[in-house]
């Protein structure tokens, strides 16, 4: 495997400086390096920096991209634009495992540190800002590119390294469109609200008279139209006189003064990817590349996939793998007109395709799959998809459908380059532990814990893409075994103060209902299927995907977005049965402490038995149960 060359220290802080690309990544044109320094004693560097870039919009690579036939080109007719850019990589190319981690930051914030590196800071600075240095001690290289136009500088400077600073792209607008925005959004206030979707789009003119406003109940009803005297804007922000109605939906929809490419922001991170894999004069050298997105950036990675921008202007294939985190069977606004990819996009962009495979949809009768198709097929990396409880159940992101037929009458033999994988009972991102009085929902948010399971699944993907090893088996509920049921067969359990989750709305498409399949549970309510943790089989409480809008924010029959529900067992039998709580409690479930630890135990020892839990970690999450017994 060849490595990379170390910079002598006497180099390590550089200023602005500029490495010119060569043909092999033509389309980084150059690279302005803004820092350059050592993590404290970590043997690893950061260099923070400016991406250029120039592409061809002819080229059939490029003319996928929405409206970039109508933005501006250079002399030699192709659209230039910028990205921020940040890189960790290792001082010596003796600890360097060939791999670079790419992670698609989310709304400007990178995930991974955080996520993989327990206790890492979002800008290391000394070695414990690397948190326990997971990626480190595997001598990831872990790279970041700006994507995303609708993104907040610190200065409004490119190429920021302080602390909390978005990363963002630097784009073009499309010329002579003239077209209007919109977008909803649920107040949890009567106050003024800012429209962060629309962070993006300036209006042309604040008092336009065809600007609209409207309210509804829900995602899905009847909308009345709110006179145009009564709210006022200042750009995104908008005002209601008699304030707005807490948890009810509003659509506003003005004209904007720019439309801005964003999807050039496929094309920044296709090219900066493919500059680090094959130009000689790369700041960062990689073998083997991983892409990495979660939530909105998970979506982004499943259109980057589905559009063909794993394939590289020279024909190459990008990334080698892909991890494709709580996106569900959605994809991202980002390569239309008007995109809005800092949206939730809640119900809107679960799109057909769902699954990886060509699949015939009974209602458009089209025929497509995410990597099955022309622009697709040739490049397919090896992929991995991880879903919680919430991508199943909450916002429409219908994660069934990633394995199931579009119908949702059958369980999808994946492809071999493909494993799905669902994280059982946790919620879209943990919540604190303890978990913290108050919040949004009607319950307590859900604490489960996953990265440790995706520490080992990173693991798996990078043994897979370097060595070709397989990666443990896909684990998801299945028609088939009777683990995944149309919501209406769901047999959760009635308990006190708990909505029922027949009250939720499921997925829709274009005006049509898609199938609603959801996890089956135990007597419980706690799921059957997955990759189930000791915290989760060894249960404290029944832990959901979905969690009711409390009184205080209004709109009760409705989901708090991508949040779960913890709702503690009883202590005692006669504390539950005075609550009228059917499931047992923690005296009937488990005698002694030490028998709630033997249990605990010995599913972690299968977890890593399995492939599913490193060996390294157990000791992490037999601490983590410890600490469950005295709450």
């Amino acid at each position: 495997m060849s490595r990379f060359l170390a910079l002598p220290r006497s180099l390590v802080v550089v200023c602005l400086l500029v490495v010119a690309a060569g043909p092999a990544g033509a389309d980084v044109t150059r690279f302005e390096i803004t820092s350059r320094v050592p993590i404290g004693n970590s043997g690893y560097e950061k260099i923070v920096g400016i991406a250029h870039f120039a592409v061809n919009p002819r080229a059939p690579g490029n003319a996928v991209i929405a409206d970039v036939d109508k933005a501006p080109v250079n002399l030699d007719g192709k659209v230039e634009f910028s990205s921020d850019v940040y890189i960790l990589r290792p001082l010596d190319a003796a600890t360097s495992n060939g791999v670079a981690l790419v992670d698609v930051l989310n709304r400007g914030r990178k995930i991974v540190l955080g996520g993989f590196n327990r206790g890492a800071t979002n800008d290391p600075v000394t070695d414990a800002d690397l948190g326990d240095g997971f990626l480190m001690r595997r001598g990831y290289t872990v790279v970041w590119v700006g994507w995303e136009f609708d993104i907040r500088r610190v200065s409004g400077r490119q190429g920021e390294a302080e602390r909390g600073a978005g990363m963002a792209i630097h784009i073009p607008s499309a010329r002579g469109v003239s077209d209007v925005i919109r977008a909803s959004f649920t107040p949890n206030d009567d106050g003024p609200q800012t429209v962060g979707d629309l962070a993006g789009y300036r209006p042309t003119d604040d008092n336009a008279r065809d600007t609209t406003l409207s309210v509804r109940d829900g995602e899905f009803g009847a909308k009345t139209v709110i006179a145009r005297e009564r709210f006022t804007m200042r750009g995104n922000q908008i005002t209601l006189t008699g304030g707005f109605e807490k948890g009810r939906t509003y659509e506003l929809i003005y004209r904007p003064t720019e439309w801005p490419v964003s999807g050039l922001g496929l094309a920044a991170y296709r090219d900066f990817a493919t500059w680090i894999k094959h130009a000689p004069d790369a700041v960062a050298k990689a073998e083997k590349l991983i892409g990495f997105g979660s939530s909105q950036s998970g979506r982004f990675l499943r259109s980057f996939l589905y559009d063909g921008f794993n394939t590289d202007e020279q024909g190459r294939q990008v990334l080698d793998g892909v991890m494709v985190h709580i996106a569900g069977a959605a994809r991202l606004s980002i390569n239309v007109r008007g995109a809005q990819p800092t949206a939730l996009s809640m119900y809107s962009t679960t799109q057909f395709p769902f699954a990886t495979s060509a699949e015939r949809d009974p209602a458009s009768r089209r025929t497509d799959g995410l990597l099955d198709n022309a622009r697709a097929r040739a490049t397919q990396p090896k992929v991995m998809f991880t879903n919680t409880a919430v991508e199943y159940w909450g916002g429409g992101r219908a994660a069934a459908l990633v394995h199931t037929t579009p119908d949702g009458k059958r369980d999808l033999v994946l492809p071999p380059n493909v494993r799905a994988y669902f994280l059982t009972g946790a919620q879209h991102s943990s919540a604190p532990f303890p978990v913290p009085a108050g919040g949004q929902g009607q319950q307590p948010a859900n604490p489960l814990e996953y990265w440790w399971t995706m520490r080992a699944l990173l693991a798996g993907m990078t043994d897979w893409v370097v060595n070709g090893t397989p990666p443990p088996p896909s684990q998801v509920p299945t028609i088939a075994g009777g683990t995944l049921v149309p919501v209406t067969k769901l047999r959760f359990p009635t308990l006190p103060g708990v909505q029922s989750p027949a009250l939720i709305q499921g997925p829709r498409v274009d005006g049509r209902n898609l199938p609603f399949l959801v996890p089956q549970v135990d007597a419980d309510g706690n799921e059957l299927a997955g990759i189930r943790t000791a915290e989760q089989q060894v249960p404290m409480a029944t832990y959901t995907g979905w969690n009711f809008r409390n009184a205080s924010i209004g709109g009760t029959n409705q989901l708090v977005n991508l949040l779960g529900m913890a709702l503690p067992f009883a202590t005692t039998k006669a504390g539950r049965e005075t609550a009228g709580d059917p499931r047992l409690s923690v005296e009937e479930r488990y005698p002694t402490k030490d028998a709630y630890l033997a249990k605990a135990s010995a599913v972690t020892d299968a977890l890593v038995k399995g492939g599913y839990l490193l060996p390294e970690d157990a000791a992490s999450v037999r601490s983590r149960i410890d600490a469950h017994w005295p709450r």
